[in-house]
């Protein structure tokens, strides 16, 4: 079985190698990381009502006390996040355990940024929850029916621009800690607009690679616990497509 690349770097051409193998042990199926990716969704949805609550409360009596009572909450989430998902590529086995405190920290972070932007922009959230499904599912029936063939050259090309956004939002971050703001990336510009599509359209192609590695993973027949690094591995391409549109979404919503 050829396992490919994906520019999800929880989701590489190594993923599915290197296992040994129990007799009778059970195996990798797609229904079974369907549920874990259910599960998975679950728990962001809890984490993003704490912190969505949270903040909608404090907000009624003082924005400035609203920011104060879900910083640390958005902060220890968006750090704990980010550590648990290092642990969890670099502990494949752990999933069960890491994934799904991945996913309620991530949660609390998107609770936080999503209320906020709510507040300044009513009924934006709604529709960049809807932007996102709707893309994932198009994206899906697209793969299922080979609309969207997963090729090498596909493939290759998805990773390098996957690759140039991640390179694009380090320099970014530099410059910002010198004080130096790249404007062309954060503020409603057309330009800015017009990079945010682009960063849309290559998050949602890297679903289509997920796709295709889970699928290569469960006919490969890897182990029980690789359905929640599987599951694990879409969610950080999910999350990653949510907090794009929604950026994409109140930068068009300020202009007006």
């Amino acid at each position: 079985m050829n396992i490919t690349r994906t520019g999800n770097p929880a989701l590489n051409k190594n993923t599915f190698t290197g296992f040994a193998y129990a007799e009778g042990a059970s195996v990798m199926t797609i229904p079974g990381t369907v549920n874990k990716i259910a599960i998975l969704l679950l728990l962001v949805l809890a984490g993003a009502y704490y912190t969505w609550r949270m903040a909608f409360e404090a907000i009624q009596t003082d924005s400035l006390a609203a920011s104060r009572a879900i910083l640390p909450w958005m902060i220890g989430g968006g750090i704990g996040g980010f550590i648990m998902a290092m642990i969890t590529i670099l502990k494949r086995s752990w999933a069960g355990v890491t994934g799904p405190i991945y996913a309620v920290l991530e949660g609390l972070f998107l609770g936080g940024i999503s209320a906020f932007v709510e507040y300044q922009y009513p009924g934006i959230v709604i529709q960049a929850v809807a932007l996102t499904f709707a893309i994932l599912f198009a994206l899906l029936l697209a793969y299922k029916t080979r609309i969207i063939k997963p090729t090498q050259n596909f493939r290759l090309g998805v990773f390098a621009a996957t690759g140039g956004v991640m390179i694009l939002y380090f320099v970014s971050f530099i410059l910002n800690i010198f004080g130096m703001n790249v404007g062309y990336i954060h503020n409603n510009s057309p330009l800015s607009i017009g990079i945010s599509v682009v960063i849309i359209i290559i998050a949602s192609l890297n679903l289509v690679l997920d796709f295709d590695f889970i699928e290569q993973g469960a006919a490969s027949s890897a182990p029980k616990y690789m359905e929640w690094y599987a599951a694990f591995g879409l969610m950080v391409t999910l999350i990653w497509l949510y907090i794009e549109i929604l950026r994409l979404l109140s930068k068009i919503a300020s202009r007006n």
